[in-house]
């Protein structure tokens, strides 16, 4: 028990507050009411995971869709016009691409169950694995190319537990040199699109050159002068921006969007029933395997850059299975591997808004885009000049995303710069010097010109040499001298 001290004569003074006693209720003072139970304080909610007034969530994934839907038309358009495929199943594919792609940024976005990293992910087809599709369909034909993309997501599957004990050995080192050579080769992806491929008619057009700098110049005046989500939607604003001058330049054809129906619906199996050939998908399930260590790669950047904390052997693993899912799908739909893309990490990064239901909103788009005709057509006409100005910018900063990580690797050890320089060099020689490896058989070639695999490769085989093989054989040969000295 405790005793109040008396009061000075005349002197009124505050109450002295009572020890509280372990393990009891503290008395209510007279005429006053016992203290309420306080509630409990709810976790902070991480930004990644943090949901958006609905019209906001819908502006900002209408940015992701308009930035990244060149993937697709582009991907699709090249493998009609290779594989000689008529008007209304290249309507049909893209269509299908669309769906898949929202898809895929849905289970990538919003993780049900084992699927998806709960990052904010968009998927689309395109780059390696497509080209790979179109060589299988051109030797061994369109529904054997379509089996191969089966197997190969099967394949995932089946090696997944063994790819995820190796992610020890994909340091920050490993992962940021890909990144580098990631960002570099969309760099130079988006710049493709301004000035068209060297040989071809209207390589370098000044007209195509003035609309890719002008629409990147709005872009930089938009985030220069604008605040708030204005200046988080200045990719968008930027874009829109290009295509007005384009149009004011007449570099915009309307004849494409106005023609044809309303809904289009893909259709399952377009091209009859798979043909399943090991043989044939051989050269996809190799690829499959730089896909997966891309994806720990995109991952890992992901993450970054919406400042969360990840357990790569657990994320990453979920990651994959997003692709290998959402290729399952796309290969009965006709379409080429899915892969994640690095594309909108950009986005994220430059527009600061992390909430992965941004994303998942722009799969819905996407989606909605898959089955309304007038709205595929009418994004399939922004000038391609345009679309990469505004991709060269969001391509770049994913190099500087990698560049910061490099420099979180310990680069002032001199085995890790060598380890980082020899696999940049080996890794953007079949950026920079395309046909590089043209002597070579099909399906080397195939591998030897992924300058992001033969990054990856070079890097993870060579930081296991250094800092794992290395360092094993000079303690035992310490250890072996020391007792010859005994």
């Amino acid at each position: 028990m405790s005793s109040h001290r008396q009061p000075a004569p005349g002197a009124e003074q505050p109450p002295t507050p009572q020890p509280a006693v372990p393990g009891t209720a503290h008395p209510a003072a007279p005429g006053t009411l016992p203290d309420a139970p306080r509630p409990p304080v709810a976790p902070a909610v991480h930004p990644v995971d943090e949901s958006r007034p609905p019209g906001r969530i819908i502006l900002f994934g209408i940015q992701h869709v308009l930035v990244m839907a060149a993937t697709p038309i582009s991907a699709i358009f090249l493998m009609s016009a290779t594989l000689r495929l008529d008007a209304g199943l290249t309507v049909n594919l893209l269509s299908a691409a669309f769906v898949l792609s929202g898809v895929g940024s849905l289970i990538q976005s919003l993780g049900p169950w084992k699927f998806g990293p709960r990052l904010p992910f968009v998927m689309l087809p395109g780059g390696a694995p497509l080209i790979l599709f179109i060589a299988i369909a051109e030797q061994h034909g369109l529904r054997t190319a379509t089996g191969a993309v089966i197997l190969t997501a099967a394949f995932y599957f089946v090696v997944l537990p063994v790819f995820s004990r190796l992610l020890r050995f994909f340091p920050a080192l490993v992962i940021g040199t890909m990144i580098v050579i990631v960002g570099v080769n969309l760099v130079k992806v988006g710049a493709v699109l301004v000035t068209g491929r060297p040989g071809e008619p209207g390589f370098a057009d000044p007209t195509n050159l003035g609309l890719g700098m002008a629409t990147i110049g709005f872009t930089v005046v938009f985030y220069l002068l604008f605040t708030g989500i204005l200046r988080q939607l200045a990719v968008m604003l930027g874009l829109v921006a290009g295509t007005v001058l384009a149009g004011l330049l007449g570099r915009i054809d309307l004849g494409g969007a106005t023609e044809g129906g309303l809904v289009s619906v893909p259709e399952l199996m377009p091209f009859g029933s798979p043909q399943f050939s090991l043989i044939a998908a051989l050269p996809l399930m190799l690829y499959s395997l730089a896909s997966m260590a891309e994806a720990t790669g995109q991952t890992v950047i992901n993450a970054e850059a919406v400042g969360k904390e990840i357990d790569t052997r657990a994320d990453v693993p979920k990651t994959v299975r997003g692709d290998a899912l959402t290729s399952l799908f796309g290969g009965f739909f006709g379409l080429p591997l899915m892969v994640t893309s690095g594309e909108n990490i950009g986005i994220v990064r430059v527009t600061g808004v992390r909430s992965r239901y941004v994303t998942a909103a722009a799969g819905v788009v996407l989606i909605v885009i898959g089955f309304l005709a007038p709205v595929t057509r009418a994004i399939s006409v922004v000038p391609s000049a345009v679309v990469g100005g505004t991709a060269m910018v969001v391509f770049a900063v994913i190099t500087v995303l990698g560049v910061q990580m490099l420099g979180r690797s310990d680069l002032d050890r001199h085995t890790s710069t060598f380890i980082c320089a020899v696999a940049l060099a080996l890794g953007l020689l079949p950026i920079l010097i395309p046909g590089v490896y043209a002597a070579f058989p099909p399906n080397v070639r195939i591998l030897l010109e992924s300058g992001v695999a033969v990054g990856a490769f070079v890097a993870a085989v060579l930081n296991i040499l250094f800092h794992h093989v290395r360092p094993r054989i000079a303690a035992r040969l310490t250890t072996s001298r020391t007792e010859s000295d005994r």
